[in-house]
């Protein structure tokens, strides 16, 4: 699992209509299918089933320690008999989490010469993923729609694909970003409303002077500049010609940002050329081998790009 501190419910709808023993092979049914998509090798995220809600009580019930749970991100809802949508109305309005629906059947075959009214009570997907589909347009309520039997690959990629992006999503909901400085001058493509990007993305913008980044980088020492410079002579190529001061001044200027931005729990930072106040170089090669890491970087004061590129490494 690529994700190991992340997990997707499963949502089972159905309904009390059609006696205990349909309940009980709802379940059996949906634990199958759960435990095959984990099994399947398919997915980078776990998938937990939560039960089968036959009301609209279970539903919001559900949606809402989906909500506050902060492993789950995202819930996956799969109809396996009919299940009246207007019952699924107050759970979507309360779900706050990204939303598939999986509109599939347990059965990859029908099974013609033995089906019977039973079989077809119980066997609903059909009827109950069009009501479900139904209601959750009406609400307008965002969602991913993935169609296919629950074996198929092709299914599963794009299930996987969902839970990349929901992964980020969750990622996003409580990135900080740190402003090493303010944005280049007169440029206007790096400017944004940071409250709105706290509200419509979770994103927070904070500032810091160049200052207490110099004040890191002097807590610096050689031999773990030695250390990082080991690193840095396995990954590149480096010119015979290049200074050696010029490389480990890099090799400095890294490690005093990754503690900075560990210490205080940044995942995203930009720099600014138009303030060093302190500091002998760009952080280029610094910024670079922090960006293979995992953090977000911006220039020129860019947290909009360093908030995206951390968010794409994340789904990827």
């Amino acid at each position: 699992m690529a994700f190991e501190n992340y997990e997707v419910w499963f949502v089972t709808g159905a309904q009390l209509l059609y006696g205990g023993d349909a309940v009980i092979a709802v379940d059996a049914h949906s634990n199958e299918i759960v435990k095959g998509l984990n099994e399947s090798g398919n997915l980078p995220v776990k998938i937990v089933y939560k039960g089968t809600v036959n009301s609209a009580k279970e539903v919001t019930a559900a949606f809402k320690a989906a909500n506050n749970d902060e492993k789950c991100i995202g819930v996956m809802t799969w109809m396996h008999t009919f299940s009246p949508a207007k019952m699924w109305i107050h759970g979507l309005q309360e779900l706050k989490k990204p939303l598939l629906h999986f509109h599939t059947q347990f059965n990859k075959e029908i099974p013609w010469e033995t089906m019977d009214m039973d079989f077809m009570n119980l066997n609903q997907s059909a009827h109950g993923d069009r009501e479900f589909g139904h209601i959750v347009t009406r609400m307008r309520k965002n969602r991913k729609v993935v169609v296919g039997h629950w074996q198929d690959e092709k299914a599963q990629a794009k299930i996987a694909v969902w839970m990349r992006v929901s992964a980020g999503w969750a990622d996003a909901q409580d990135m900080l970003i740190i402003r090493f400085g303010d944005q280049m001058n007169n440029v206007a493509v790096t400017d944004g409303d940071r409250i709105e990007a706290e509200i419509k993305f979770g994103w927070t913008v904070d500032y810091y002077g160049v200052g207490d980044l110099v004040e890191s980088m002097e807590k610096v020492t050689e031999g773990q500049i030695d250390e990082l410079m080991a690193e840095y002579a396995k990954l590149y190529d480096i010119d015979p010609k290049a200074s050696v001061d010029s490389i480990r001044e890099q090799a400095k200027i890294e490690i005093g940002l990754r503690t900075f931005l560990d210490a205080k729990g940044y995942t995203a930072f930009t720099t600014n050329f138009q303030a060093l106040h302190g500091m002998k170089q760009l952080p280029g090669l610094a910024a670079q081998h922090l960006m293979a890491e995992g953090y977000g970087f911006g220039a020129e004061g860019d947290w909009k790009s360093a908030a995206l590129y951390r968010t794409v490494w994340v789904m990827n």
